[in-house]
């Protein structure tokens, strides 16, 4: 099921338990990167159910507890994405304003065994996990992984050969159960907390324990974490922590697309785009720069709802959306390719040319346009190598026109390439019947040898 298309779409009665005391949804992005358009989404989603359904609360919640890929920079510009897609959070807080709390309730784990330290290389932890096998740590006493916990905190070199896992299961079928890490030691400073810090929670900790403290009633988040809603309960009954409501909806996925942050991380840090903010980017302010608008991405993500169903969506349905939002607020104006364009001389039209006003949309009322109307015009290159011999064409803005001679370069290399057409008018034709409707460029004098070195300067000044 994996990556197959299912009808883009979705739907917003999904029911969320026990809403009658209200609802508190949470936005908790890592400020590692710019929000792409999956981010997007979980943030939209969050913000419609805490503050349009449900009239609740909605808090943005910085999960920084990652001092070696986290930067203010990108805190900034997460903060600055959020409000221009028009989402106002009512409390903006960060996970590491909770490390003292995390702390103590990891020291809590360590002396009720539920939590032990161990210091198994990560390769060999990977693979006792995979086959369901114990740590040889697993059963040390708690006095002994509180003292393991402590050498961590300092930071020393012998802290950093540590870790702290959950003692949840060996050999659950749930592997997100097998005795995660949720502390580890790293000694390099953290852009908030400076040096205090030199142990750092896991996510899969702080998420259960920071919702409950901050009051989040619903955690809605995508459904590549179903796995570990079951490690999420267990924590908050381990601690006895106040009950919080999962709820998984399906990922953002579009063909042809990578939206892991670590892969785009990479292709800025190697070069390969311009920034962030490039437009091939599939971050927010990427598909900004490409002229989307935040009204179209906010229509385009609701929707898609909150299904848990696999969907693999299509750039050009994105585009189509944001179409119709910019459809009625930009007007058309004519556009040539200068690159192999092609002269087309006008038969009927007037020897002099001559300014007409024009709508600057068929549809809405955008105001007016001059334009141009003479003998000699340009054409692309693709539009005249489609014509036929006498096949009627809609000239854009003008009326129709029969094709009545086509001239091909002489250039064995490019026996194909149009060089001149020639056209009739034919303005008593229904433009509703042609097939091909084209955009044209009106020179003020005919062209001459090189065409193209005089096209580019006849541009430049008209």
């Amino acid at each position: 099921m994996n990556g197959e298309k299912k009808e883009e779409g979705g739907g917003f009665e999904i029911g969320l338990e026990d809403t009658s005391n209200g609802v508190v949804c949470r936005f908790p992005p890592e400020p590692s990167g710019f929000l792409h358009i999956g981010h997007a989404k979980a943030a939209m989603l969050n913000n419609y159910f805490a503050h349009e359904k449900y009239k609740g609360t909605l808090i943005l919640r910085f999960d920084d507890t990652n001092p070696v890929k986290e930067k203010l920079e990108f805190q900034n510009a997460i903060i600055e994405d959020i409000a221009l897609m028009g989402i106002t959070p009512d409390r903006t807080t960060f996970t590491s304003d909770y490390f003292q709390e995390l702390y103590d309730y990891c020291v809590q784990m360590i002396r009720e065994g539920t939590a032990y330290a161990d210091d198994t290389e990560q390769e060999e932890m990977r693979k006792q996990r995979m086959d369901g096998l114990p740590s040889k740590r697993r059963n040390t006493s708690p006095e002994e992984n509180l003292n393991r916990f402590e050498e961590m905190k300092t930071g020393s070199e012998e802290g950093q050969r540590w870790c702290i896992r959950a003692k949840i299961s060996v050999d659950d079928p749930n592997k997100a159960l097998r005795d995660p890490v949720i502390y580890r030691c790293n000694p390099q400073p953290h852009h908030r907390t400076g040096t205090t810090w030199k142990i750092y929670p896991s996510y899969d900790l702080c998420c259960p324990i920071v919702d409950s403290i901050e009051g989040v009633t619903h955690a809605l988040r995508t459904t590549e974490y179903k796995d570990r809603d079951a490690q999420y309960q267990w924590i908050l009954k381990a601690l006895r922590l106040r009950h919080v409501y999962n709820y998984d909806f399906n990922r953002l996925n579009f063909v042809h697309t990578v939206l892991s942050k670590r892969k785009l991380t990479k292709f800025v840090d190697s070069g390969m785009v311009k920034g962030w903010d490039d437009p091939r980017m599939p971050t927010v302010r990427g598909i900004r720069r490409r002229g989307c608008t935040m009204e179209a991405l906010r229509e385009f993500i609701l929707k898609q709802g909150p299904s848990k169903n696999i969907v693999l969506l299509h750039w050009d349905v994105f585009w189509a959306t944001n179409k119709k939002v910019i459809d009625q607020i930009a007007g058309r104006y004519t556009a040539i390719e200068t690159t192999d364009s092609v002269p087309v001389k006008v038969i009927g039209a007037p020897k002099a040319p001559t300014t007409e006003m024009k709508d600057l949309h068929v549809k809405h009322d955008l105001g007016k346009k001059k334009v141009v109307i003479s003998e000699n015009v340009i054409i692309d290159q693709a539009d005249a190598a489609s014509f036929e011999q006498d096949e009627e064409i809609t000239l854009m803005n003008w009326g129709n026109a029969i094709v009545r001679k086509i001239s091909h370069s002489i250039n064995p290399l490019h026996p194909n390439l149009v060089i001149g057409i020639e056209m009739e008018l034919h303005l008593q034709g229904d433009v509703k019947k042609t097939k091909k409707k084209i955009t044209w460029y009106a020179l003020r004098f005919p062209p001459c040898q090189p065409f193209s070195f005089l096209l580019t300067a006849i541009l430049m000044i008209h």
